[in-house]
C-alpha cells in the first residue's frame, strides 16, 4: 500500500505540523517521514523553548513558519493557505502520530476520496486516559445521530485531504471551524467524499497536553449541538 517512490503518487504532498514548546518530540516525528513527501511546514506557535532549532537540525528542509495569531486553529489555518500541495496531511507534533502510517492516508486520496479521517479506534484502543476514551465515544454518538455519520473517532489529529476540497470551509461563529470535531461536522456539511483511516496512538511523548480534558470535552459538546442549526 505504501507508494513505491518519490514520484509515485501524482500529487504535490505538503506535511503541516503545528507546534507549541515541542523539543522534546520532534524527533518522534520529523526523522520518520516519507521520502516522498514533497513540502514539510512546521507552524510555529511563538514557542519558548528549541522547537524552532530542533525541527531546522532533524529535517534542514523543512519550512518554518510563525503563526500571526494563537491557538492550534489560527495555526493550521495559517499553514493550510502557505502550503503549496495538492494534498495537505495535518500530522501532530507530540510524538502521538506515526509518520510510517502515511501511506494509508494517500492511497484513498489518490482513488477518490476528498478527505481521509484518523481514526484511533477503528484497531484497538489509543494510549489515552479512560476518561477521554468515554468522553470521545460520547461524543462521537451524538455526532453520528445528529448528522448522520458513521465515525468512530471525532478527536484524532492525524487527518489528510485534498487542499481544493476544503475551499468552500467557511469559518463559524461558534466556534474552531479547523478544530478536528468541528472539521469532522464541517467535511459532512460540504458532501465531501471521506474514509476513515485506522492508526496507532502511542500517546504524548514528553510534556502535558495543552487543553484541559473537561473544558475541552464540555467546549466540543456545546459546538456539535449549536453547529446543527447553522445555516
Amino acid at each position: 500500500m505504501k507508494p513505491a517512490g518519490k514520484a509515485t503518487p501524482k500529487a504535490k504532498i505538503t506535511v503541516l505540523i503545528c507546534a507549541l514548546n515541542e523539543e522534546k518530540n520532534l524527533p518522534y516525528v520529523l526523522p520518520k517521514m516519507p521520502e516522498w513527501v514533497d513540502e514539510t511546514i512546521l507552524v510555529d506557535g511563538h514557542s519558548t523553548d528549541r522547537t524552532v532549532e530542533v525541527a531546522k537540525k532533524l529535517r534542514p528542509e523543512t519550512k518554518v513558519l510563525y503563526q500571526p495569531g494563537k491557538g492550534k486553529q489560527d495555526a493550521k489555518i495559517y499553514g493550510i493557505k502557505q502550503a503549496s500541495g495538492d494534498i495537505i496531511v495535518l500530522l501532530d507534533a507530540d510524538g502521538s502520530n506515526d509518520p510510517e502510517e502515511m501511506p494509508k492516508f494517500i492511497e484513498p486520496l489518490l482513488n477518490g476520496y476528498d478527505f481521509a479521517k484518523g481514526s484511533r479506534f477503528l484497531e484497538g484502543y489509543p494510549n489515552i486516559p479512560r476518561h477521554r476514551r468515554f468522553g470521545n465515544k460520547m461524543l462521537v454518538w451524538l455526532t453520528n445521530i445528529i448528522y448522520g455519520t458513521k465515525y468512530s473517532d471525532v478527536c484524532s489529529g492525524y487527518n489528510a485531504f485534498w487542499k481544493r476540497a476544503l475551499e468552500g470551509l467557511k469559518p463559524s461563529g461558534h466556534g474552531s471551524f479547523m478544530d478536528e470535531p468541528m472539521l469532522n461536522i464541517n467535511i459532512k456539511k460540504l458532501g465531501l467524499k471521506v474514509i476513515e483511516v485506522p492508526h496507532r496512538d502511542t500517546g504524548r511523548h514528553s510534556g502535558e497536553s495543552k487543553f484541559h480534558s473537561l473544558a475541552m470535552g464540555w467546549w466540543i459538546l456545546k459546538i456539535i449541538i449549536r453547529e446543527r442549526f447553522r445555516g
